[in-house]
């Protein structure tokens, strides 16, 4: 087939597959609607950058001043909240319960005696950890409350005996940290998460899309009218296909970009153009590997059932939530199985760090290998189409 002959099939059945875009609703929720309402959502859910005034009770069984002044400086952390201060355990336990409260702080009784005295009392405090992200910001609060209330004691116990601050602090803090968070030093959830929560759910939906547009094609037998616009070549009938499928892809993609680096001014230390060629990448190598999932499993049931699992899988193995290097060796192999994985790492290395372009130019190849999958499963796909009976 010569060139210009293969650019005009290519054609046609690019305009056949923007008829069936637009003709069925589910093809523009996927592409457009559900992206834009993920953008909206998790933007504005994390607009503070972190969760604050998060409620906690505080069991205070000595009530007096030096419990009540721990109790007030331990509400004005900006992410906790006293909602509850009581005398009894069992409410507050009962009030976790009902998620009324993400965490208890307990004063017991005696401790500001005990803390003057040098007998050391124990300041307790529980989380739920149902709650990953307030619990883990509530024992920070606490424990950092902990740390102060324990100084605090030890600076009058100091200054009772006769020692001077200098000599006091250098026995309380002997070392003196100087912390720098990098790439993030706000420490910002939004920057944390939504650089992965959003390009992972338009990976999910590039699945599903790409696997639900063949696979009705087979269940609804116009498999081999929409091979028969491509003369047989199943290379020509799936560009002219996914082409379109690809524009509005990388435009979306594009608005999330525009929406994360420009109007919520994330870090972007490397600039627009390698961020917006992993956005490119990813996509069509989410295109790829839908191909290939229909390709295994060449009904839509399962095709989509393969491609909703994956998709998922993906949010917990690319090591956003927990770092790949500590996973079971399988698991980190099967890791760059993932193509969101190898963009969250440019993002990391381009976007938050600023690295030179040829420390990601590996991620950038691993992208690119994923156009080959189509081809491995291209003889089992063009067979389906050709000849498999839907069985509903």
């Amino acid at each position: 087939m010569t060139g210009p002959a293969c650019v005009h099939r290519i054609g046609r059945i690019m305009k056949r597959e923007a008829r069936r875009m637009f003709s069925q609703p589910l093809y523009l929720f996927c592409m457009l609607f559900a992206p834009a309402i993920s953008i909206l959502f998790f933007v504005s859910l994390m607009n503070e950058g972190l969760p604050t005034d998060l409620p906690i009770a505080v069991v205070d069984m000595d009530n007096s001043a030096t419990s009540r002044n721990l109790i007030r400086q331990l509400d004005a952390f900006e992410q906790t909240e006293v909602y509850l201060k009581t005398a009894s355990f069992a409410e507050a336990r009962r009030e976790m319960q009902k998620g009324t409260v993400y965490g208890i702080f307990y004063i017991p009784p005696s401790f500001a005696a005990d803390a003057t005295s040098g007998k050391q009392p124990r300041l307790s405090f529980y989380t739920n950890g149902g709650y990953l992200i307030a619990a883990s910001l509530l024992f920070r609060d606490m424990k950092t409350m902990s740390v102060l209330a324990g100084a605090a004691v030890g600076l009058e116990t100091g200054l009772a005996k006769g020692y001077t601050e200098d000599q006091i602090m250098s026995q309380l803090q002997p070392i003196v940290i100087d912390t720098h968070p990098l790439g993030n030093p706000w420490l910002n959830y939004s920057v944390y998460l939504n650089n992965t929560l959003l390009p992972g759910i338009l990976q999910l939906m590039i699945f599903l899309v790409t696997v639900f547009s063949i696979g009705t094609e087979i269940k609804y037998a116009t498999a081999r009218e929409w091979l028969a616009l491509g003369r047989g070549s199943l290379t020509v009938s799936l560009l002219g296909k996914l082409l379109p499928q690809t524009l509005v892809f990388t435009l979306v993609g594009f608005m999330c970009a525009a929406v994360l680096y420009g109007l919520q001014a994330f870090p972007l230390q490397s600039g627009w153009g390698p961020m917006l060629l992993a956005i490119f990448l990813l996509v069509i190598a989410s295109q790829a590997v839908g191909v290939f999932m229909i390709g295994v499993l060449p009904t839509l049931r399962l095709g989509l059932s393969f491609a909703s699992l994956f998709g998922m899988i993906s949010f917990s193995i690319v090591g956003f939530s927990f770092p790949v290097q500590g996973m079971d060796p399988t698991l980190q192999a099967l890791a760059t199985l993932f193509p969101l994985r190898h963009y969250f790492l440019i993002y990391v290395d381009q976007a938050l760090n600023g690295r030179a372009l040829l420390y990601s130019i590996g991620e950038y190849g691993w992208l690119l290998c994923f156009l080959v999958l189509p081809f491995l499963i291209g003889r089992n796909l063009k067979g389906a189409l050709r000849d498999f009976k839907y069985i509903p």
